[in-house]
């Protein structure tokens, strides 16, 4: 996690968070005109995350100046979040961005929607825009699906595309996450013929009393048989669920320690981390430093 108080908020030193997310269940309940899904979800952050810097430039240059394994510059959210920025708001000013990357790529924890989010957070106090939290939420809307719960950092029940937000307090959780060493394409996921595409609405108070599951699920174990393997395995210590169109498997457990003791139980050569859930991202700490 970064570290929020070695450094000023606007040294180049200074750690952003972009934290990890779950989804809790995922269900598909339509699809729009122009092809977008129409979701139910329940978004949960958890303390596992990639950590951004900034170093403002007056200059105007944005360039990424870490690498990041297949994804080239103009690909990148975090560079796209930037460039979007400047350009909505007209300001002068450019930055040096470094990613440290702790999330995997093709996971479905959401590390590319995260580090797009909180570069627009950042950006707009380092680059003193001001603009409101829902001019923000709305740039990110046209990055990603998830960038708006990123943005405004609570623990969300989610409809429509992923934009209509309501804030939701959950139990207090602990998590195995297995990391499955593949990445899959959401866009494929999407696309499958298989999905399930018309599931009948839920509300909030039947997800708390357990309704929900995640459709990607069959089309994903089809496609990547090492996920369908991991939730297996972890379903014989807790009922195992993906998270988005994956490749992550996670479990819920009451303690930390219980969600160890599986995590020794772990296969050779699977990865796996041990998360708390959290219901206020840790980039909502940072803001709240802001003044």
């Amino acid at each position: 996690m970064a570290d929020t108080s070695t450094f000023s908020l606007r040294s180049p030193q200074f750690g952003w968070p972009a934290p990890a997310k779950l989804n809790l269940f995922l269900h598909i309940t339509g699809q729009r005109p122009d092809g977008f899904h129409l979701l139910q979800t329940v978004f949960r952050f958890i303390d596992f995350a990639d950590t951004l810097f900034f170093n403002v430039r007056e200059d105007g240059v944005i360039q990424r100046t870490s690498e990041l394994a297949g994804v080239s510059p103009e690909q990148d959210l975090v560079v796209r979040a930037a460039r979007l920025l400047k350009s909505e708001s007209g300001t002068g000013s450019g930055a040096d961005i470094r990613v440290d990357k702790c999330l995997p790529v093709g996971g479905g924890l959401g590390g590319g929607s995260s580090d797009a989010a909180t570069t627009l957070v950042a950006l707009n106090y380092l680059w003193n825009l001001n603009l409101p939290q829902e001019q923000l939420e709305s740039l990110g809307l046209s990055l990603g699906a998830d960038v708006p719960v990123f943005i405004r950092g609570q623990a969300a029940w989610a409809e429509g595309v992923g934009e209509h937000l309501t804030a939701v307090e959950l139990p207090p959780a602990w998590y195995l996450v297995i990391v499955p060493q593949c990445h899959v394409s959401t866009a494929e996921v999407f696309s499958d013929d298989q999905l399930t595409r018309d599931c009948p609405p839920i509300t909030i108070r039947d997800f708390l009393a357990g309704a929900g599951g995640n459709v990607c699920e069959p089309v994903v174990y089809k496609r990547y048989p090492q996920v369908a393997e991991a939730a297996e395995w972890l379903s014989h210590y807790s009922p195992a669920r993906m998270t988005g169109t994956g490749a992550c498997i996670f479990a819920t457990f009451n303690s930390e320690v219980d969600a160890r003791r599986v995590l020794d139980e772990l296969p050779d050569g699977w990865q796996a981390q041990v998360a708390k859930g959290l219901d206020a991202s840790p980039l909502c700490k940072v803001t709240s430093q802001k003044g």
